[in-house]
């Protein structure tokens, strides 16, 4: 019942926000009489804030059409490498006359709430430097039921598919949720042996969840498996082509982002309010929430999966993780560089909790392992914005470097 509730109260209001905004463009535009009046400026504002508030947020796009190399102009080209139900992989090919030869880099975005999107300016920096594909996870609600089911082990091997697709030449860099299932997959390759990327660097995921436990993590913790099944879990409504597919809906996890840190984005919206009043674009709030608003539905076996095995049993940290009856065994990575990144003031991944890895890849020698520690930077600040540009991404770079073979 709680998708239904959600699309009436979006049906109801829809048309609300939508004559905001033609009041605000009412109370702006050059040619209007209206925006000469008194205040005009404070009711534009208004009616513009609320017409945000209450619009639906469509997918964005990555929108990068271009790029620097050796201080080179280079056209960008967003293609589609494989298509799976649940995942589409891209491609920012750059179109020169003759290859670059640069690292070939698997960028795998997390699965827990936003589109792969979130990680543009991760994508737009590492172009300079590296031939970047990235995962692209499909809004759950939009698979049909006949593609079936997806699984957190479907993760792993979607993750492991990429991979041999791009070769022993690969290199793989995983933010957030999937440093799990990443670690996973090159852990069961290299027990198979099966061909392994170059290098593997984990940013701010929850590889030990036990260690400097977050709000999310205790959330995760603390709450009973059957908690989250029968409060966060619904189906999709007739309206979609999901239809019938249990999910753990988008607007839910919104809704969960946003408690975490309400007076901050009180905060954010009175500043957008009070800059648009005073004539001010209000560009950078603009550009954050048109991200952050748009979120996905992910499937119910994935979510309540990585629940129970990722936050509950800690099942990669204590050894117990089986795939399709194969125990996941980082010990048996050797020949793969690891490089590990942590933000210092990080409130959804706690420090230490990525560095775990290091630990549990034992067997890859010291000269071939690095851990990063950036102290100011929270979560998203590790893969995004000045830091991540001036700071944590050319020791990414470097690191491929270094093991490019």
């Amino acid at each position: 019942m709680l998708y239904q509730i959600h699309e009436l109260q979006h049906a109801a209001i829809s048309p609300m926000a939508q004559w905001a905004d033609a009041v605000s463009h009412l109370f702006t535009s050059a040619v209007s009489p209206l925006a000469y009046t008194p205040f005009a400026q404070n009711i534009a504002a208004g009616a513009e804030l609320f017409h945000r508030i209450g619009k639906d947020y469509k997918k964005p796009g990555f929108n990068i059409e271009s790029t620097t190399v050796d201080g080179h102009f280079v056209e960008i080209e967003e293609t589609l490498a494989v298509d799976k139900p649940f995942c589409k992989l891209l491609h920012f090919a750059k179109k020169t006359r003759t290859p670059l030869n640069q690292p070939k880099l698997l960028l795998v975005a997390p699965l827990s709430g936003h589109h792969a999107t979130l990680l543009r300016d991760t994508v737009r920096v590492l172009l300079h430097e590296q031939d970047v594909y990235i995962t692209d996870w499909v809004d759950a609600r939009m698979v049909p039921l006949s593609e079936g089911a997806f699984h957190l082990h479907d993760y792993v091997h979607y993750v492991q598919d990429f991979i041999r697709m791009l070769g022993p030449d690969v290199h793989v860099m995983a933010i957030c949720q999937p440093t799990v299932p990443v670690l996973a997959a090159v852990s069961l390759m290299a027990s198979a042996g099966d061909i392994q990327p170059r290098t593997m660097t984990l940013m701010g995921g929850p590889i030990d969840g036990r260690i400097s436990p977050t709000e999310v993590n205790k959330l995760a913790h603390d709450r009973p498996y059957d908690w989250f099944e029968n409060t966060v879990i619904d189906v999709v409504p007739f309206n979609y082509p999901g239809a019938g597919r249990r999910v753990y809906p988008g607007f839910l996890q919104h809704a969960g982002f946003i408690a975490m840190n309400p007076e901050k984005h009180m905060e954010s919206y009175l500043h957008f309010y009070e800059d648009r009043a005073h004539g001010h674009p209000a560009d950078a709030h603009v550009k954050f929430y048109d991200e952050y608003n748009a979120v996905l539905d992910m499937a119910a076996e994935f979510y309540l999966e990585t629940i129970k095995i990722v936050f509950q049993d800690f099942a990669l940290a204590n050894g117990t993780w089986k795939v399709d009856g194969k125990l996941v065994r980082p010990q048996d990575i050797k020949n793969v560089a690891l490089l590990t990144v942590e933000g210092g003031k990080d409130d959804i991944c706690g420090i230490g909790q990525t560095e775990a890895a290091q630990k549990l890849c034992a067997s890859i020698p010291a000269e071939h392992r690095k851990h990063h520690v950036e102290p100011d930077s929270g979560h998203y600040g590790i893969f995004s914005g000045r830091r991540w540009r001036e700071n944590i991404c050319p020791i990414v770079s470097s690191f491929i470097r270094a093991h490019n073979g």
